[in-house]
């Protein structure tokens, strides 16, 4: 899914500010375009040659950038530094890949990790498993959250008006099987904070299925997402449940998570963290 390069329009709808200038030249670079020249870069942030010729040279002066002896830009190693600092990126990841590795151990399947970003689902991780499915995820892809179990998880736990709003607005369509109809979209959310687990079968190609479960902070909110993506010819939902719920619940009490402990009959009130 390509990201649309950041708009030329400022925050607030009037003229674009120096930083609303900055941050088009960062948002020119996507997966499908990850080296561009100078014209490639005015063009795609809707900026004048010179003012782009200008920011460009401060973004590679700080590293933001660099350039190649053939005078193509590519996006540079000090923006990964500072990626790395962010709690629910390369921090969180990396808290989490032991228990990504062990639910790759239990399937052989396709594993990852994601995050809620606005109205989109962005991959953290993703471990490619031994099944072919003709969804290819990569670090830093986005899609829509509707159309993914990782995405429903997370869509599913946002608040009340958000989701409203979401379901509201358009839902991009990727294949007969995509979530399309608001009301349709509602109830399988319900069905997900109901059940604790989203199921999504061929939304974004027609041969994959993923199961998903809920990834929690230290104070029980939602912050992130965990799945197995198979093949759909094999439907391995019953199996896939609880080893995807396994590894969410291990991640979560790694953020510091404590579940409540429900009491045996007769053992007194509950014990709370």
């Amino acid at each position: 899914m390509t990201v649309a390069p950041h708009s030329r329009t400022g925050a607030r709808g009037g003229t674009p500010t120096a930083p609303d200038r900055l941050l088009s030249v960062l948002a020119a670079f996507d997966h499908d375009h990850p080296a561009l020249s100078l014209t490639d870069i005015s063009r795609r942030a809707g900026l004048t040659l010179t003012t782009a010729h200008r920011l460009v040279g401060a973004l590679t002066e700080w590293g933001a950038l660099e350039r190649d002896d053939a005078g193509i830009y590519h996006v540079g190693l000090r923006l990964w530094e500072v990626a790395a600092l962010a709690p629910r990126g390369v921090a969180l990841r990396q808290l989490a890949l032991p228990y990504l590795e062990d639910l790759y151990e239990a399937t052989h399947e396709n594993v990852q990790l994601a995050v809620r970003d606005g109205s989109d689902v962005v991959y953290i991780e993703w471990i490619s498993g031994r099944s072919a499915v003709g969804v290819h995820i990569r670090v830093g892809a986005r899609w829509p959250l509707h159309a993914t179990g990782v995405g429903l998880v997370l869509l599913a736990h946002c608040g009340p008006r958000e989701q409203e709003e979401y379901c509201a607005g358009p839902l991009a369509v990727f294949t007969p099987h995509t979530i399309a109809d608001p009301a349709r979209l509602r109830r399988v959310l319900a069905e997900v904070r109901r059940s604790g687990v989203a199921v999504s079968s061929r939304q974004v190609t027609d041969d994959a299925l993923s199961v998903a479960a809920p990834v929690r902070g230290p104070d029980g909110t939602v912050v992130a997402a965990v799945s197995v993506v198979v093949p759909q010819a094999d439907d391995q939902v019953p199996a896939l449940v609880p080893a995807v719920r396994l590894a969410a619940l291990g991640i979560s009490r790694a953020l510091g998570w404590q579940p409540a402990v429900t009491p045996r009959p007769g053992t007194g009130n509950p014990s709370h963290r």
